[in-house]
């Protein structure tokens, strides 16, 4: 595998700053928000397998339905205007208060409709179930606060991501020491769900204050008709594509509590924190390399392809390097993080880390989307996906419960990521370039020709 990310970087460099002058501020800015990602991670795990051991498994499966259950509905409350609204202040910035005041309004109200449609739902599933409603409410009324964000959209035009970073890391740091002492008090599960709720109010509070403090003023933002068209005729395919990825990944969870129960999803849930732990490492590069990928094609296909294939060789690599070991001490991982009453978690994430493979494939693929221009493209494979997960689910959640749902997960990551580009003559060409790098096609095809040559030479 002739590929390392470092000779994309310059590329990508070149493309994307040639002629800047704040290069310092643009690779900082980067670094900040890589720094997030990684203490989220390793702390967030960290925390995570303590609640875990403390709830025990039915408890923590009841306290991740309730998460798994709104985050469904997310995409209502973010409208998937992150990347619209920025390019549109950085296209006009004049036009900054009536851009960003907008976008809070149709946050707002997304946020709204969100948690009427999470109640909406719990109740008609589990009216009886008093605990879980609660969870449920508590845990939606955090996406009216998430209509705060549109602050941090102003900060990514700036290049000043940093500020975000500082409030929500301070935030997660405190309700983290809170949650620890939830964890020592023996605290109920209400009490998390407030704490993950105080988490989000904190952060717009900071958001709020780190805007005021750059010199900038909320009661200056105003809401305009017409911008509100423009923003929801460009975000609606990503609301849909939203929600069809939230069904995507988080259904399995709530199919497993509905038809099996809560010990089978604190289960479940003990293995992904695992082996979804790792979906962030093709997201960093792909967003790194994906200019360089984009400038190739306007040069060459031949060099535009030859970047692809690479960069699949690279995540393929990767994503062996990853879940193979994991699949040999799945057991013993569990056992080391989350406790004997975990044990069978085991076998599920032994199963489930395969969906790493193709996530990290899924990845690379958003970059040949984004330069071919064929976003409902990818939104017809997420819902392809969604719709395979929901019949795999019915058949083998009741034969092997967690196991099944993780069965059903990989497969359909399998069908969405991979096996559905064969069957668009537009994503064929992809199919083939992912089959390469799977099986290393490159790699046996240079070793038997390099074997040929040597017998040919003794030969003669």
């Amino acid at each position: 595998m002739n590929y390392t990310l470092t000779k994309l970087l310059p590329s990508f460099i070149r493309v994307r700053l040639e002629g800047r002058s704040n290069l310092q501020n643009i690779l900082a800015n980067t670094g900040w928000l890589f720094a997030d990602r990684i203490l989220r991670m390793g702390v967030g795990l960290f925390v995570g397998v303590w609640i875990a051991r403390y709830m025990g498994p039915e408890q923590f499966g009841v306290y991740n339905y309730a998460i798994v259950f709104v985050a469904m509905f997310s995409a209502l409350s973010n409208l998937g205007l992150d990347g619209i609204v920025v390019r549109n202040i950085v296209r006009d910035p004049t036009s900054k208060d009536e851009i960003l005041g907008t976008a809070f309004f149709l946050k707002f109200a997304g946020g709204i409709i969100t948690l009427i449609v999470s109640i909406g739902a719990i109740l008609l599933l589990r009216s009886s179930d008093s605990v879980t409603c609660w969870l449920v409410g508590i845990t939606a009324i955090g996406a009216i606060f998430q209509a705060f964000d549109t602050i941090d959209f102003w900060f990514q035009s700036q290049v000043k991501s940093k500020y975000t970073v500082y409030v929500r890391n301070a935030a997660f740091l405190i309700i983290t020491f809170v949650k620890i002492i939830l964890i020592m008090t023996r605290s109920s599960l209400i009490l998390f769900a407030c704490a993950g709720l105080a988490e989000i109010v904190l952060g717009t509070i900071g958001l709020v204050i780190a805007y005021r403090l750059n010199g900038y003023y909320l009661k200056k933002w105003r809401i305009s008709l017409r911008c509100a068209k423009e923003l929801l005729t460009d975000s609606w395919p990503l609301i849909l594509a939203g929600l069809a990825v939230g069904l995507f990944m988080k259904i399995d969870q709530v199919m497993l509590r509905e038809m099996v129960g809560s010990e089978s999803v604190g289960i479940y849930s003990a293995a992904t924190r695992i082996s979804e732990v790792w979906f962030f490492v093709p997201a960093v590069i792909v967003s790194s390399v994906t200019p360089s990928i984009v400038e190739a094609k306007r040069i060459s296909e031949t060099l535009y392809y030859q970047r692809l294939q690479k960069l699949f060789n690279l995540m393929a690599g990767l994503a062996f390097t990853i879940a193979i070991p994991i699949t040999l001490f799945s057991k013993q991982l569990v056992l080391m993080l989350f406790g004997v009453n975990y044990v069978s978690a085991g076998p599920v994430l032994a199963i489930h880390i395969w969906a790493v493979f193709f996530m990290f494939l899924a990845a690379t693929q958003r970059a040949w989307d984004a330069a071919e221009n064929l976003m409902l493209l990818s939104l017809k494979r997420t819902l392809i996906g969604a719709v395979v997960n929901i019949i795999l689910n019915i058949i083998f959640i009741p034969l092997y419960s967690s196991i099944g749902a993780a069965i059903s997960a990989v497969v359909s990551y399998a069908f969405s990521t991979f096996l559905s580009n064969f069957f668009n003559h537009k994503s064929r060409p992809i199919f083939f370039f992912q089959a390469e790098a799977m099986f290393f096609v490159r790699y046996f095809k240079h070793m038997f020709v390099g074997k040929l040559s040597i017998f040919y030479e003794r030969k003669t």
